[in-house]
């Protein structure tokens, strides 16, 4: 696919408001190679920030007028410091009131936007744009705020801005990648360890699985999650499912409760598993647990849909290693981790899986580890 250039923003920007913006910044999207729905569980994910990234060309105004414009809905916003906007407004401005919520005195801004990241793809759209605009304005008003409380206020801007309950995991990954490296995250304690990920090097290929199924994570079934998961720790009298062990997840009465906290526990292992075969550079060898996640997540999760089982099993049938679901679910992306040369026939099972069932075909992306939220 295409990629969004840092003079094409600039263009952009002048014709949106006729003089030349102070600078452009970019965060960028990410996919999650394993360790779903684990985040806001304090657990472990392992997510890899994508080439793909989100830009914002920004200047900075001497009122408390704010002007956004995006690329993608060709639709300009016009409020108040402060105010939070509808639709896809609400990131950037929710944004902006999180930051004063810091202490920050934000003012007001002139900002365009323009990405490369499929939205609604389950590759963390909105984080790249959050976090580049998070960076961008603390940038421009030699705030000293550091990428962690960044990623905090991106955070917010998300749960209680926009109402799409989040965990950290896309936030940490847009403020914190390293080329050519998985990030793993404890969500516990924050920490995190850059574990290499090189595919060219090691011969193998990533490839993510648009659907181009949309879904939503303020639509109720996220958040639905999140609260069973809460109300199983509740039951089990833990700070959160991250301290349970399998034999406590078996023992739960209430079956859904007992399956979600068996993928969190069982999810958290593999994570773990994944991270130290990837240490030692066995990549072909984590196949397995990628497997595994996707069984997981449509069985005792249940985020999957069809589009995303069809599009794992064709991939598997095409010569994948392994293949799963990425993201919150519902909709969204898949991955399939193949040996080089193989993607060709990959994609070719999958749009064949779809045609049968006269689904659009969904659109590939080849990863390549990308870096985090910067000044370009």
């Amino acid at each position: 696919m295409s990629y969004v250039s840092k003079d094409s923003v600039l263009h952009q920007f002048r014709d949106a408001y006729g003089y030349q913006a102070t600078g452009v910044w970019s965060a960028p999207g990410r996919v999650n190679l394993i360790g779903e729905h684990t985040d806001y569980n304090s657990g472990l994910c392992l997510p890899v920030a994508l080439e793909q990234r989100t830009l914002v060309a920004v200047a900075l105004r001497d009122d408390q007028t704010v002007r956004i414009h995006s690329r993608q809905s060709d639709e300009t916003y016009v409020g108040a410091v402060g105010e939070i906007g509808a639709g896809w407004a609400a990131y950037p401005t929710a944004v902006l009131w999180s930051l004063a919520r810091e202490g920050m005195t934000v003012g007001g801004l002139d900002l365009v936007i323009d990405s490369s990241v499929p939205v609604g793809a389950g590759l963390s759209s909105s984080a790249a744009l959050t976090c580049s605009v998070a960076l961008a304005v603390n940038d421009l008003r030699g705030s000293k705020f550091t990428r962690d409380q960044l990623v905090q206020v991106c955070i917010r801007a998300e749960n209680d801005g926009v109402g799409a309950p989040t965990g950290g995991m896309d936030q940490t990954i847009a403020m914190f990648a390293k080329p050519s490296t998985a990030l793993l995250l404890d969500c516990q304690d924050g920490s995190i360890e850059h574990i290499p990920f090189d595919l060219r090097d090691a011969g193998f290929e990533l490839l993510v699985i648009d659907t181009r199924v949309k879904h939503s994570l303020a639509d109720g079934q996220y958040g639905l999650r999140r609260t069973q998961c809460t109300d199983a720790a509740a039951v089990l009298g833990i700070t959160s499912l991250r301290e349970a062990t399998a034999e406590q997840a078996e023992s739960l009465s209430d079956p859904i409760l007992r399956a979600r906290t068996r993928h969190v526990v069982t999810e958290i292992n593999r994570t773990l598993s994944a991270a130290e075969l990837l240490r030692i550079r066995r990549f072909g060898d984590i196949g397995s647990l990628l497997n595994s996640s996707h069984a997981s997540l449509r069985d005792d999760f249940e985020v999957s849909c069809n589009e995303l089982d069809v599009a794992v099993t064709a991939a598997r049938l095409g010569g994948a290693v392994a293949a799963r679901m990425t993201g919150g679910g519902f909709g969204g992306s898949a991955i399939a981790l193949m040996r080089a040369g193989k993607s060709a026939a990959v994609t070719a099972s999958i749009c064949e899986a779809f045609t049968a069932r006269t689904w659009q075909p969904p659109r590939f992306l080849h990863v390549a580890p990308g870096g985090s939220a910067t000044r370009l």
